[in-house]
């Protein structure tokens, strides 16, 4: 059975409006539904948010630029916090965002991909890679043309949501294994992004704040180690850590990742043990009366919550809240860039569009596909059966489809509103490029394969 389907209630039950033979579920309801549990779902949302901006800014700016620039204050005794509505997206939503992109990227390094140092050695290579030669190549172009420096960290990121999309757009053109290596180098690309933005865009810090952070911090832990298991405790212990680090002057979003990162991998009881005694305790029900048979049934499901780990049970319950609120939300607060010829041929011929433009559609990608043929031919990696170069080169431009990441770096790059604008717009026509033409090779490799194969 699908694990995304769950339990199906037997032949007989009444089962709920959603999975009933009524016309507007059946029709409507389930296919819609089948359609978000793709990775499609979420990049086509994202889409939609992003060309909603586009339109809206570019028909009524004065009402989209009202509506993010609402002040929002938080005024606590001697805490005060007042953010315009755009930066509680950006500190506050964008949180979550990234407590769910640190929980893949543990699961990853636990369980998955990450695990096996020779596996992943390869989308590691290839991911370090496609991020210095973005960077290196947004530099250069600034260099040359006298630009902002400052924006060298825009190009290096990548948009899971999107990457995946796209390649799931290709279908059985590509080989199964081109998704773990695509997903694997888009974890590392994630995982080198936040240590920039930890590193890199954090200001003014304030030590008392940062140590308060330190301090929330080993609550966490404490709190684990004693064995708390109540979530409300853990999300007040949350909102705290997300107003120190806020403070602190380190960017807020950091908190995320840090809660992520200590979110435990393991189940606190072993499901098979579990699931031994569920067996037992449920052919209980039967034979006992209705009053302990409610009780059996309500033990029997803190029972079998707990043998799945926090890290799926908070990953299954955020990263819809993450997919379809946050990232929609964040694309249509920042993609919102006024859409002209002048402007189009002003930011592309700028340093820092250009710079933008290059790094993502051709530093990434080749920079990305070279370091990994060296890490080969120094037998640091191997190429994982079912791969072979074209389909890595073709997956590579890829990459480039920056877009959220790349839109967020790019409002901490730059006080410049114009610039963030030329960035903005600049990493939006690299994302459709990129897209574009790495779509086109995986489809040209994949008629070449079928080809020579028949």
């Amino acid at each position: 059975m699908d694990r995304k389907q769950g339990l199906n209630a037997p032949r007989g039950f009444r089962r709920p409006w959603l999975r009933s033979d009524r016309t507007v579920p059946r029709l409507v309801l389930r296919p819609l539904e089948r359609f978000l549990q793709l990775e499609a779902g979420s990049a086509s949302l994202l889409m939609l948010s992003a060309v909603a901006a586009l339109v809206w800014v570019n028909a009524a700016p004065s009402s989209y630029e009202d509506l993010w620039s609402t002040r929002v204050s938080l005024d606590a005794g001697a805490l005060v916090i007042e953010e315009d509505l755009r930066h509680v997206i950006n500190d506050l939503l964008m949180a979550v965002f990234f407590y769910v992109v640190a929980l893949e990227v543990k699961r990853e390094m636990v369980f998955g991909s990450l695990r096996d140092r020779q596996s992943a050695a390869l989308p590691v290579a290839a991911a370090l890679g496609t991020m210095v030669g973005a960077a290196l190549t947004y530099v250069a172009v600034n260099l040359v043309g006298g630009g902002e420096l400052g924006g060298w960290a825009i190009p290096i990121a990548t948009d899971i949501a999107f990457a995946i999309g796209a390649l799931g757009l290709v279908g059985k053109r590509a080989p199964t294994e081109l998704r773990a290596f695509l997903l694997t180098l888009a974890v590392v690309d994630d995982l080198g992004t936040i240590a920039v933005i930890g590193v890199f865009f954090s200001d003014d810090i304030s030590a008392a704040w940062l140590g308060a952070a330190v301090g929330v911090t080993l609550l966490v832990v404490a709190a684990r180690r004693v064995g708390i298991r109540s979530l409300a405790v853990y999300v007040l212990l949350a909102g705290a850590l997300w107003v120190a680090v806020f403070e602190s002057g380190v960017h807020a979003t950091i908190a995320g990742v840090v809660l992520g990162f200590l979110t435990p991998a393991l189940a606190l009881y072993s499901p098979d043990r579990v699931g031994e005694l569920l067996g037992t305790r449920l052919s209980e029900i039967a034979e006992s009366d209705a009053e302990m048979s409610q009780g059996t049934l309500l033990e029997a499901s803190r029972l079998a919550g707990e043998a799945a780990s926090p890290l799926a049970r908070m990953h299954e319950r955020l990263h819809p809240w993450s997919a379809y609120l946050v990232l929609p939300l964040f694309a249509l607060a920042n993609a919102g860039v006024p859409v002209s010829l002048d402007g189009l041929a002003d930011a592309l011929s700028s340093p820092v569009g250009l710079g933008i433009f290059l790094g993502l559609v051709v530093g990434a990608p080749v920079s990305g596909v070279l370091l990994a043929w060296i890490a080969v031919r120094l037998k640091a990696a191997r190429l994982a059966d079912g791969l072979d170069w074209p389909a890595i080169g073709a997956v590579a431009p890829l990459k480039g489809i920056g877009f959220t990441v790349a839109i967020f770096i790019s409002a901490l790059s730059f006080d410049d509103a114009a610039l963030q604008e030329q960035a903005k717009l600049t990493i939006l026509i690299a994302s459709a490029v990129a897209a574009l033409i790495g779509v086109a090779a995986l489809v040209a490799r994949g008629a070449v394969v079928q080809r020579d194969s028949g």
